[in-house]
């Protein structure tokens, strides 16, 4: 959709969709959210931390980035049960793409939510940190000591660990220092300031995206979970597989999502007939079911290469 019919909508319609898209999934695709996790003040803090992101030239994603952009970060992200309120994710934008990732925070908070999860921990260990990696009886990797040192923080990270604990047992992953600068090096932002600046909680999050990955692609969790998790993580390297929909049948699917939402309001406004029926309203409720399941399922949440961030 070009961005002058996007500026035909206010922005915030575009959090109305998403919520009545994530209604629908719970009702007819058994998503489950967290508990505590209110996905309609989660998208109201999206949007006003929209309206704060920038290209790279200073202007505003919600008047560069594509509709169908916003749309698919604003749902990745409620499908994980992540706010921006919390840090734990934060938009992006890349030419006229918005792409939504998560902070490691995030990425704890989306791990914890898999079945049988009960702890999720991540550390760094720095030069001169006592660190010892072994095997168990199944041959599986695991931590048998790490000690780290006070003394020890300001020198350099030589790796990171992760750690997955669940019903049946703990999963470790390990990354030296140079397997994480080889994940980074993949990444679309080359010489990432955060990377340099914030490098304890950067690797941290690298290396539990790579704990998470087996972990996640081997669960029975629901696919629209572990799909929005795979490919929130997906987002930030060059060399995955992208939509390719023509950008016109794309235009179109969003068209029709636009105006079945328009159609359902219309009829809300109208209220039920004198017989406590309305067939208008159950045309419109079909229209941005219709819409919406073309939008989203034209890809949407596609399937992630191997990648971590």
């Amino acid at each position: 959709m070009t961005n002058q019919v996007a500026q035909q909508h206010k922005p915030t319609k575009l959090t109305d969709l998403v919520l009545d898209r994530v209604k629908q999934m719970q009702d007819t695709q058994d998503l489950s959210l967290p508990k505590n996790y209110n996905a309609s003040n989660a998208l109201n803090a999206a949007f006003l931390e929209l309206q704060k992101v920038q290209d790279r030239n200073h202007r505003p994603a919600l008047e560069v980035c594509s509709h169908d952009s916003i749309v698919k970060s604003l749902l990745d992200m409620t499908l994980q049960g992540l706010s921006p309120a919390k840090d734990q994710c934060y938009f992006i934008v890349y030419g006229k793409e918005l792409q939504m990732q998560r902070s490691y925070f995030g990425t704890v908070a989306a791990v914890k939510r898999l079945d049988g999860v009960k702890k999720v921990r991540a550390e760094v260990v720095h030069e001169k940190d006592d660190f010892e990696i072994g095997a168990n009886e199944d041959m599986e990797l695991v931590v048998k000591r790490f000690v780290p040192k006070f003394e020890n923080q300001d020198n350099q990270i030589i790796g990171a660990f992760a750690m997955i604990k669940t019903d049946e047992g703990t999963d470790f992953t390990v990354m030296t220092k140079k397997e994480i600068d080889q994940s980074w090096a993949q990444t679309r932002q080359k010489n990432n300031k955060v990377q340099q600046n914030f490098s304890q909680e950067m690797a941290k999050r690298t290396v539990l995206n790579r704990a998470a990955k087996m972990f996640i692609n081997t669960s029975d969790d629901s696919d629209l979970l572990t799909g929005a998790i795979n490919d929130t993580t997906s987002n930030e390297y060059d060399n995955e597989r992208r939509d390719v929909t023509p950008v016109e049948d794309k235009k179109q699917s969003t068209d029709k999502l636009m105006e079945g939402f328009q159609k359902s309001q219309e009829a809300k406004a109208k209220g039920v007939s004198n017989d406590g029926n309305s067939n208008e309203g159950e045309e419109a409720g079909e229209a941005v079911a219709d819409g919406q399941t073309e939008l989203f399922n034209e890809g949407t949440i596609k399937p992630a290469d191997e990648a971590d961030s």
